[in-house]
């Protein structure tokens, strides 16, 4: 697996929670373990889809965006643990479980910017001898 790849990993996971955040369900939801209202939800799509563009527009550098997600991740956690209440910025609902999930999260995006390569795998059209 190369940061390509990653990439879109992280760009499919995003968006289907983002998704998944629009219909009732006891996971991901403004009810749910982890709390989230429309705003939210159209955040994590966006993750998604930066993740995703990002790693067609910039091919050879997908390393570095996942890096910088990952350090977006990092400001969005230290925002979330500096918000009292459940409103980050007065328009994203969280609670305890988004705050502490979203470091998971920056610390998995981040390093994996520094795990994988950017390097794609070389297709061969030889036989082996």
């Amino acid at each position: 697996m190369n940061a390509r790849m990653i990439s879109f990993v992280f760009g499919t996971v995003f968006v289907a929670v983002g998704l998944l955040g629009f219909t009732p369900n006891p996971v991901v939801s403004i009810e749910g373990f982890f709390a989230v209202n429309t705003v939210h939800n159209l955040v994590h799509i966006l993750t998604g889809i930066t993740f995703i563009a990002c790693a067609y527009r910039f091919p050879g550098n997908e390393s570095t965006v996942v890096k910088i997600i990952g350090l977006v991740y990092f400001a969005v956690t230290a925002l979330g643990f500096m918000t009292s209440g459940n409103m980050m910025l007065g328009i994203i609902h969280i609670n305890e479980a988004d705050r502490w999930l979203h470091l998971g999260l920056a610390i998995v995006i981040f390093v994996s910017g520094f795990v994988f390569s950017d390097k794609q795998p070389k297709l061969s059209n030889q036989q082996p001898a």
